[in-house]
């Protein structure tokens, strides 16, 4: 979250675009035949309040010009989503027996927000992540509540979203949450999607075709 200065993973790419938004990708294309596979799948994505003014920069994906790093950041969570709700249309299209769906923590206090704004540095900086004492904000636990409803609660919907439910979103007791205007963009959702895909060189596999589900 937010590294003070551009970094990027083994493969090149943009550090918080590769480790939140493309590897989750290439994973969840790689198992999609074995979760498939099971009784009752679901694939959830943990996304951020910050998809919110996210912007999916396709003439610069990696940030090589200008980097901002709160923005980097913005904008592998909005991907985060759209790779979310793309893949809830896809089992809605194909007939899979597969829920996609998502959440945010809202403002939960961990090391997140002061870790990565320290990598490259012998001590942390302040940032504007680190320097929001002022807003409430919530423990582990109740940070936790909005992913464990994703991922097992019978209430959990394909294509739903699901965070805090005060404060803006920042803390409070689970809540279904209307995605950003952004991240119901399906064109836009389609084409990041392929260039998921070009990047990883992962796709959705033959096991996972919609005859193979029949």
């Amino acid at each position: 979250m937010a590294p003070p200065t551009r970094m990027t993973t083994a493969d090149g790419f943009e550090l918080q675009f590769g480790s939140n938004f493309l590897g989750p990708f290439a994973l969840t294309m790689r198992l999609l035949p074995l979760v498939l596979a099971a009784p009752a799948p679901r694939v959830v994505t943990m996304s951020s309040g910050v998809a919110s003014y996210g912007r999916i920069r396709f003439d610069d994906l990696q940030w090589q010009r200008g980097y901002r790093p709160n923005l980097a950041y913005a904008q592998s969570k909005l991907a985060d989503l759209m790779m979310t709700l793309h893949l809830a249309d896809l089992a809605t299209r194909h007939g899979w027996h597969l829920m996609s769906n998502a959440a945010h923590p809202g403002f939960t206090r961990t090391n997140l927000q002061t870790a990565g704004a320290s990598l490259g540095r012998e001590a942390p900086k302040r940032t504007p992540f680190n320097s929001l004492h002022i807003l409430p904000s919530q423990e582990v636990g109740p940070g936790t509540e909005p992913l464990l409803y994703a991922a097992a609660d019978a209430g959990a919907a394909n294509g739903g979203y699901y965070g805090p439910s005060r404060w803006f979103g920042l803390v409070g007791p689970t809540t279904t949450v209307r995605p950003p205007r952004r991240a119901r963009d399906a064109a836009t959702a389609a084409r990041l999607w392929a260039e998921a895909e070009r990047l990883t060189g992962a796709a959705l596999p033959a096991g996972a075709s919609p005859s193979s589900q029949r």
